[in-house]
């Protein structure tokens, strides 16, 4: 098992930044590639970021690339999503989640409970 707490989610006008921050518990986090994803209301959660268990291999989906960050510090067991240049359409519930397989882009082990980010114009 691997337990999973976000934090760092908010308020923050268009343009602004935030850093969301997920540590992990429970099994040995270097083994375990993390994704974001993130879920507007009304919508499917959908794809954000992920990063291989070392952190030397990132994927981004096309609405973020270039504004979001991914990264990992595998001594503190804890992934990271830095996002600059926020807008409205970036609002949603965010979330992280662990698995054995870099190679997944949905149905991963672990997930979080979430943590909300809301973005005013």
């Amino acid at each position: 098992q691997v337990q999973l707490v976000e934090s760092g989610g908010g308020l923050v006008q268009a343009g602004g930044s935030l850093r969301l921050s997920c540590a992990a518990s429970g099994r040995t986090f270097s083994g375990y590639a993390m994704g974001w994803f993130r879920q507007a209301p009304g919508k499917e959660r959908e794809f954000v970021a992920k990063i291989s268990q070392s952190g030397g291999n990132t994927r981004y989906s096309d609405s973020v690339k270039g504004r979001f960050t991914i990264s990992r510090d595998n001594a503190k067991n804890t992934v990271y999503l830095q996002m600059n240049s926020l807008k409205p359409e970036d609002t949603a519930v965010y979330y992280c989640a662990a698995d054995p397989s870099y190679l997944k882009w949905t149905s991963y082990a672990y997930w979080g409970q979430g943590t909300q980010v809301t973005v005013s114009s």
